[in-house]
């Protein structure tokens, strides 16, 4: 017992071991979100995509899409897996703003 009341722990070492210990705990938890996220993501026949636009429709003008490199590089979407042509079209299409 004499070695157990030695050994004192000032109040900020404990404090930082448990902020470290609680950070730990988080961590997996954000990974796992991300992944379930990213699997979530419709199939291109799903949502019936389709490389070219539907009239004035096209997902370089779609809220859910997000742009390549430059305007005319695929992009992504957060709504359909894979590569997305800006001049591309799908059943998910929502105007932007």
């Amino acid at each position: 017992m004499d070695t157990l009341n030695s050994k004192k722990v000032s109040r900020r070492s404990f404090l930082k071991g448990a902020a470290l210990l609680a950070s730990i705990a988080v961590v997996p938890a954000i990974v796992a979100s991300k992944e379930a996220s990213a699997a979530a993501k419709a199939t291109k026949a799903a949502m019936q995509y389709q490389d070219h636009p539907k009239g004035k429709l096209e997902c370089s003008n779609c809220i859910q899409f997000i742009p390549g490199k430059n305007a005319k590089a695929k992009g992504t979407c957060k709504v359909v897996e894979g590569a997305i042509s800006p001049q591309g079209y799908c059943i998910a299409y929502a105007p932007k703003g």
